[in-house]
C-alpha cells in the first residue's frame, strides 16, 4: 500500500476520518464494562468506542503533559493502532514500513528485535539459576551429611533426618516467610532488571558461601539467605518478560520460565554428576560436594553481567513518570516508533485505569471478601498447593537418595537423577502448545491420575526383593512420573495465576501465589527424609499417590478453565458462586461415566447454563419473598 503523506507526515487524522465514514464505514462498537467491588472497568480495550475527536484530543493532552510533543505524530498514529488494531488498512498514512511491521506481528510473530531476544535469553537463565539453585542440593547431599555428622544412616535416624531436611528446605523457608513478600518493594524501588540482577547477585554470593561452609547450621544459614535470591525472582522475571513482550507472544515467553526452570533443573543434576569424582585437595575435606553448590552460582553472575545492559520493562517506567525513557525502551523492543507509540499510549491508558481502581481500597482485604476475587485466589492457592504436594520436589530434591535407597551406587544414582532432569525438561517443551489447545484444566485433571499411578508403581517397586527388579521399577516410575507431570502440573501453576487475578490486585495475587508454593515447598522438602523413614518408601510414595487423587477433585470442583479467555469472560468465570462449579464438576463425572464407559450419548454440560439456571431460581426466590402489594 503506498503512503501520499510521506515518510513521517503531520496528517489530518479527523478529515481523513470523515471521509472514512462518508464511504458507509460501520461506527466503532461501544465499550462494555463490568463491576468488581462496586468499581466499573473498562472491559478488553478502555479505548475502544472512543470518539476520533475525543481521542485525538486525549493524545495531545497527552503529548504536551509528558513532554512528548516531539514524538506526537507518532503517538497519533499509535493511539489509532492501540484501539484498533487493524486501523493501518483503515488509514492509508501509514508507511510501507510500518504496515511490514504491523503485520510481521501477526504473520510472523517470532521475528523480534535483538534486544528482544536479548530480554528472553536473560530471563531464560534467570530460570536456569532458579532450577540450578534448587536441585545441585540433590547430589550434595550425598556427600555432605556425613562430613556435617547428620548421616542418618550412620546415627539417630530422627535428629539427623530432620536436621537434613530442614538444611535442604532452608531457601523456601526464606521464601514463604520473607522474601516472597519483597517482590513489591523490591520492584517499586529498583526496577524490574535491577531486581533481576540483586536476586543474581545474592544467588552468586550464597552459593559461593555455602561452598565455604564448615557445619549443617552454617550452611543452613547460607541457604537461607539462598532465598531472598529465589523469591522475588521467581515473581519477578516472568513478569518482566510478558511486560517487554509483544502480545501474540507473551503467553509463550511466559511460558519459558517454567521451560527453562526445568532445563536449570537438568544443569543441576549434571553438575551434581560431574564433580561427584573430584577429590579433596590443598587440605579441603569435602571439595567434590562444595564445587557443586559454589557451580550453581555462575549462571547468576552471567546474569548480573548481561542485566545492565538490558532494557528496562517499559510499563515500570511509565508507573514511574519516565515516560521518555520509556519510549526509548520501546523502541529497542520494537522495530518501529509507530509500535513503540502505540504500546507507550495504551500502557499510559492501562496504568490510569489500574490506579483509578486502587484508590481508596484495601486490595488484600478485597483478595478474599469479593467472590471473584475469592474463586481466583482459591483456584490459585489449589494449583500452586498442588505442584508440591503431587510429589514433584521429593524426587527434584531428593532423587539420588531415593535412587542409591533402592540400591544403586551413588555414581549410578546421579545419573539416574541425570535421567529425572532431562526428561522434565524435554517434556516441558509440548506445553508451550497444549496449554493454549488442549486447556490449563484438562491438562490438570488428565495427567493428576496418570502421576498418582506412577507414584504408586514407584512405591510398590521397594518391595521387590530382586535387587534389579526393584532398580527397574523405581526408575520407570518416577521416569513416567516426571513424563506426565511436565506438561501440567508443571507449567500451569504460574501460567494459572498469572491471568485469574484482576488487573487492580494482579500484584497482591501472584505474591500470594508464590509464596503459597514457596511454603508448601519448604514443607515437603523438610518432611520427606523423616517420612521417607518412618512411614518406609512405600508408604511415603502412597501418601503422594494419595494427595495427586484428591488434588484431582479440587481440580475438578474448584479450577475454572481459563483457556482463550478474554478479561470479560475470566470474570464471568470466576463470578460464578464456588458451589455452582462444584456442581458443573460433579456432572462431568457423570457425563464421562456414560459417555466413554456406557457408551451413550448424554447432553453435554454446559458452566454458562447451569450458572443461568441458579441466577434464575434465586430471582424467583427473591420475587416469591417480596411478592409485590
Amino acid at each position: 500500500m503506498s503512503n501520499p503523506y510521506g515518510s513521517n507526515p503531520h496528517v489530518d487524522i479527523m478529515q481523513h476520518e470523515r471521509t472514512y465514514n462518508e464511504r458507509g464505514c460501520p461506527p466503532q462498537v461501544g465499550r462494555r464494562t463490568r463491576h468488581i467491588g462496586g468499581v466499573a472497568l473498562n472491559l478488553e480495550n478502555p479505548l475502544r468506542g472512543i470518539s476520533l475527536e475525543h481521542l485525538m484530543t486525549d493524545v495531545e493532552v497527552f503529548a504536551r503533559e509528558r513532554g512528548l510533543m516531539h514524538i506526537l505524530d507518532d503517538l497519533k498514529k499509535g493511539a489509532l493502532l492501540a484501539q484498533d488494531h487493524q486501523a493501518y488498512k483503515r488509514y492509508n498514512y501509514y508507511t510501507d514500513e510500518d504496515i511490514r511491521h504491523l503485520e510481521d506481528e501477526i504473520y510472523h510473530k517470532w521475528s523480534q528485535t535483538s534486544a528482544l531476544y536479548y530480554v528472553v535469553i536473560m530471563s531464560s537463565l534467570a530460570a536456569a539459576i532458579q532450577g540450578m539453585d534448587e536441585t545441585v542440593i540433590n547430589g550434595a547431599q550425598l556427600l555432605y551429611p556425613k562430613q556435617f555428622g547428620i548421616d542418618s544412616l550412620s546415627s539417630g535416624p530422627s535428629r539427623d533426618s530432620l536436621l537434613l531436611g530442614v538444611v535442604n528446605s532452608a531457601p523456601y523457608l526464606c521464601c514463604a516467610i520473607f522474601s516472597c513478600w519483597l517482590t513489591h518493594p523490591m520492584n517499586q524501588w529498583l526496577g524490574r532488571k535491577m531486581t533481576i540482577f540483586v536476586c543474581c547477585l545474592i544467588s552468586f554470593i550464597t552459593c559461593i558461601w555455602s561452598a565455604f561452609t564448615g557445619s549443617w547450621w552454617h550452611l543452613f544459614i547460607a541457604r537461607f539467605f539462598l532465598g531472598v535470591g529465589i523469591g522475588p525472582k521467581s515473581a519477578t522475571v516472568p513478569v518482566y518478560a510478558a511486560e517487554c513482550s509483544p502480545a501474540p507472544i507473551r503467553g509463550a515467553l511466559v511460558m519459558m520460565w517454567q521451560m527453562w526452570t526445568a532445563f536449570g533443573i537438568f544443569l543441576g543434576t549434571l553438575v551434581g554428576l560431574a564433580f561427584y569424582y573430584v577429590p579433596d585437595s590443598g587440605g579441603i575435606i569435602g571439595l567434590n560436594w562444595r564445587l557443586m553448590l559454589a557451580a550453581a552460582g555462575i549462571p547468576g553472575l552471567i546474569v548480573c553481567l548481561q542485566a545492565p545492559f538490558a532494557p528496562e520493562s517499559p510499563r515500570w517506567l511509565i508507573s514511574k513518570g519516565r515516560y521518555e525513557d520509556a519510549f526509548d525502551e520501546l523502541c529497542r523492543l520494537r522495530f518501529s516508533r509507530v509500535q513503540a507509540a502505540r504500546d507507550l499510549y495504551y500502557i499510559h491508558v492501562l496504568l490510569e485505569a489500574e490506579n483509578e481502581m486502587k484508590k481508596g481500597r484495601n486490595r488484600m482485604v478485597e483478595m478474599f471478601t469479593i467472590p471473584r476475587n475469592r474463586n481466583a485466589a482459591l483456584a490459585s492457592g489449589i494449583v500452586m498447593f498442588a505442584q508440591q504436594f503431587c510429589g514433584v520436589n521429593v524426587i527434584a530434591y531428593y532423587s539420588s537418595n531415593i535412587f542409591s535407597q533402592s540400591g544403586f551406587s551413588d555414581p549410578t544414582a546421579l545419573a539416574a537423577s541425570l535421567g529425572f532432569g532431562a526428561l522434565n525438561w524435554l517434556f516441558a517443551l509440548p506445553a508451550v502448545f497444549t496449554i493454549d489447545t488442549f486447556g490449563r484444566r484438562n491438562l490438570l485433571l488428565t495427567t493428576f491420575p496418570c502421576m498418582a499411578i506412577c507414584l504408586m508403581i514407584t512405591g510398590s517397586a521397594f518391595w521387590i526383593p530382586s535387587k534389579n527388579g526393584r532398580l527397574a521399577g523405581v526408575t520407570i516410575g518416577m521416569y513416567l512420573f516426571t513424563i506426565f507431570y511436565s506438561p501440567g502440573e508443571g507449567p500451569v501453576p504460574f501460567v494459572y495465576s498469572a491471568e485469574a487475578f484482576p488487573l487492580y490486585i494482579r500484584d497482591i495475587g501472584m505474591s500470594f501465589a508464590t509464596a503459597m508454593t514457596w511454603f508448601w515447598n519448604f514443607t515437603l522438602s523438610i518432611t520427606w527424609p523423616s517420612m521417607s523413614n518412618a512411614f518406609t518408601p512405600q508408604g511415603a510414595f502412597g501418601w503422594y499417590a494419595a494427595w495427586c487423587m484428591i488434588l484431582w477433585v479440587l481440580i475438578l470442583l474448584y479450577v475454572r478453565e481459563t483457556k482463550g479467555k478474554t478479561l470479560e469472560e475470566l470474570d464471568q468465570v470466576f463470578a460464578i458462586p464456588a458451589k455452582i462449579h462444584a456442581a458443573y464438576g460433579v456432572r462431568q463425572i457423570t457425563y464421562g461415566i456414560k459417555k466413554y464407559l456406557l457408551f451413550q450419548n448424554p447432553p453435554r454440560v454446559d458452566l454458562y447454563e447451569m450458572a443461568a439456571e441458579n441466577e434464575k431460581s434465586n430471582a424467583k426466590r427473591e420475587d416469591a419473598g417480596n411478592p409485590v402489594q
